[in-house]
């Protein structure tokens, strides 16, 4: 059998329908592979015939799309040039549902556009009578709520610049983070619910403020309603607000700043990673209207959190006119189920989560598909880890038949993705259809050569638009250049271990720097991962190499399902998976178990974090992890100390 078989593919009718098709038309290209070809061939005239296709609506026209094509850090897009982010997003008026929210408890709450209108001018007033203006910073530290998009939006109309992250952070997580970038206004909610408990925020609200000696102002959502009287400093989000206010957009220069990301920040104080307006305008509209083919009437969907870029990319497809549908909780609760009671009742038509929660309905025996109506649903976005080829199959055969499974890579560093779907291609099992147009992937080996259906670097050898436009504090760029540059010079490394295939998709094999290599290959932990989690006895796993004898051995750890084992006969039949399906080096020479693997908030596995606590060396920034109490499962193993 084929190792990558099709899926799925598109109707003629719905790529003929597509916006993608009718791009292709419009720059005189006949099909993707030339379409994409010329992207990166002519940087600039892709990009400025991009920015007409999605109207990004200059204020200021540019006088040069593309200044310097050989340099990723300083390409100088659209030079003398002026817009607003949030004046694109809330270009769309009337009575049309803009944002619903869905909260754990079955609670809605639905604005339509002019009301996400009239509430971002009405904060957007509040900030200025607060005296932020261009430049300033604004730090939501917020559930994912109406609020919280109102509150970016409303900070991006007046030239401030917005960052955030969610609310189960606590004081020195956050303080590692917005203390960085020194903000004025800090935004928080009350509290927040999560699997079904409900959790106070004010307290930690207050450890903030107490600990950034810039906040001036705290504005506090009543989220869940507590009654407890706020401190003097602190001001309702009503009392903020300034009702009436017009509806007003400050241009700035396309590379102004308007987002602040942050790294994971389990190796040291997290990177403030910094994204202009131009950029990720640009980006999120290619990916929005182009590659995943939104429009104003589909209702899309992310399971993120405000702390996640995922957040500001499903931010983003306001601009498209598409209704966006908020969630904040637990994805589990129901035993899986809510997500897609939601799905059916909110007519999802894009459906976004992650591997790791697809992974586990499966494990759950959970068959949306079949529990559900999902006529409307034609998009399954995963992202956050490798999707593995069980992970196809478990969508198409338990949730739809006739729906696009785009797997899509990139990540915090650069607010989008390297690869991506495509509404106009084949899914092939395995495989992320495509590379986005205008980003000139490659894979390099070591020396920096490019590689065919080989394994390697993933880079990006040409300039594109949602570069960062750099690192907060960092105005010699040093650190900027350091994480990315310092590998291939002149060439974006982006730290995926990665392959292109015959077909041109993309798989993805893990993170560079957990790659294992004993005996000098190079083995990416999601090739494991993906043997050892098909046996029904093993919930998930992480693998780490451990120094050894002058060489590195691989060592798996397992979370095993409730009532089993980690037996001889378990171990053996745990190795055998991997050595019949991958190499004799893929075996690990420890498998053990643990009852809990550690992860950001975002949900993914830390391996460099396990490897250093298995070598007996500190882990930075355990604030950082969801769950940093799992890193005990991994320390002082007697197992490690055996041959």
């Amino acid at each position: 059998m084929q190792d990558n078989p099709i899926l799925w593919q598109p109707s003629a009718e719905r790529r003929d329908a597509s916006a993608m098709q009718a791009f292709m038309r419009a720059v005189g290209h006949s099909d993707y592979g030339t379409l994409y070809r010329w992207s990166t061939e002519a940087p600039g005239e892709f990009w400025a015939a991009l920015a007409d296709f999605t109207d990004v609506r200059f204020s200021t026209p540019a006088v040069d799309v593309l200044a310097r094509p050989d340099n990723i850090m300083d390409a100088g897009w659209f030079s003398g040039s002026t817009l607003n982010y949030a004046e694109r997003l809330l270009v769309h008026e009337g009575s049309r549902e803009a944002l619903v929210f869905v909260g754990e408890s079955g609670e809605r709450r639905a604005l339509s556009f002019d009301e996400l209108r009239a509430a971002v001018a009405a904060i957007a007033g509040g900030l200025r009578k607060a005296g932020v203006g261009r430049g300033d910073r604004v730090a939501g530290f917020l559930p994912n709520c109406p609020e919280a998009v109102i509150g970016m939006l409303a900070t991006a109309s007046v030239g401030a610049v917005w960052s955030s992250c969610s609310p189960d952070f606590g004081v020195e997580g956050v303080v590692d983070r917005f203390g960085q970038i020194e903000p004025c206004v800090l935004m928080t909610a009350d509290g927040y619910r999560y699997n079904g408990k409900q959790h106070d925020s004010l307290s930690v609200a207050r450890g903030i403020a107490g600990a950034i000696p810039s906040i001036r102002s705290t504005v506090v959502i009543p989220f869940v309603g507590t009654t407890e009287s706020l401190p003097t400093s602190f001001v309702s989000w009503e009392a903020f607000a300034e009702p009436g206010a017009a509806l007003v957009f400050e241009p700035v220069a396309f590379d102004h700043p308007l987002f602040v990301l942050y790294s994971s920040g389990t190796t040291g104080v997290p990177k403030c990673i910094v994204h202009g307006h131009g950029g990720t305008l640009l980006q999120h509209l290619k990916e929005h209207r182009l590659h995943t083919d939104i429009g104003p009437d589909d209702r899309l969907f992310y399971f993120t959190t405000c702390g996640w870029m995922m957040w500001n990319w499903l931010v983003s497809g306001l601009a498209t006119g598409a209704t966006l549908v908020l969630f904040d909780g637990s994805p589990f609760l129901e035993q899986g189920r809510m997500l897609w009671r939601m799905a059916e009742a909110e007519s999802l038509t894009v459906f976004g989560t992650s591997a790791k929660y697809l992974s586990a309905l499966e494990k759950a025996g959970r068959r949306p598909g079949e529990e559900y109506t999902l006529d409307s649903l034609r998009s399954v976005l995963s992202t956050g880890s490798p999707l593995a080829p069980e992970g196809f199959d478990y969508v198409y055969d338990a949730i739809k038949q006739d729906v696009q499974l785009a797997s899509i890579a990139g990540g915090t560093d650069i607010i989008s993705c390297f690869v991506l779907g495509n509404p106009l291609l084949p899914v092939r099992r395995g495989e992320i259809q495509c590379r986005g147009l205008g980003m000139a992937v490659d894979i390099f080996d070591d020396s920096g050569k490019p590689l065919r259906g080989e394994r390697g670097e993933l880079v990006c050898t040409r300039p594109f638009p949602s570069a960062p436009v750099g690192f907060w504090n960092d105005p010699e760029r040093k650190r900027y250049r350091a994480a990315y540059f310092e590998r291939f010079p002149g060439v974006w490394a982006h730290g995926d271990y990665a392959e292109l295939t015959a077909a041109g998709g993309v798989v993805i094999h893990g993170r560079s720097d957990a790659v294992l290599n004993p005996g000098g290959v190079r083995i990416g932990t999601a090739e494991i991962y993906r043997q050892v989690e098909r046996l029904d006895e093993v919930v998930e796993s992480i693998a780490v190499g451990q120094r050894w004898e002058d060489d590195v051995r691989v060592v798996l750890f397992v979370v095993l399902a409730a009532g089993v084992q980690l037996d001889d006969a378990l171990t053996t039949r745990i190795r055998k998976v991997i050595r019949d399906n991958t190499t004799p080096r893929h075996v690990p020479a420890k498998v053990l178990a643990v009852a809990e693997i550690p992860r950001t908030r975002s949900g993914k596995i830390v391996e460099l974090a396990v490897r250093s606590i298995i070598h007996g060396e500190a882990v930075k920034n355990t604030d950082a992890l969801a769950n940093p109490e799992a890193l005990e499962h991994f320390r002082d193993r007697a197992e490690l100390t055996e041959a």
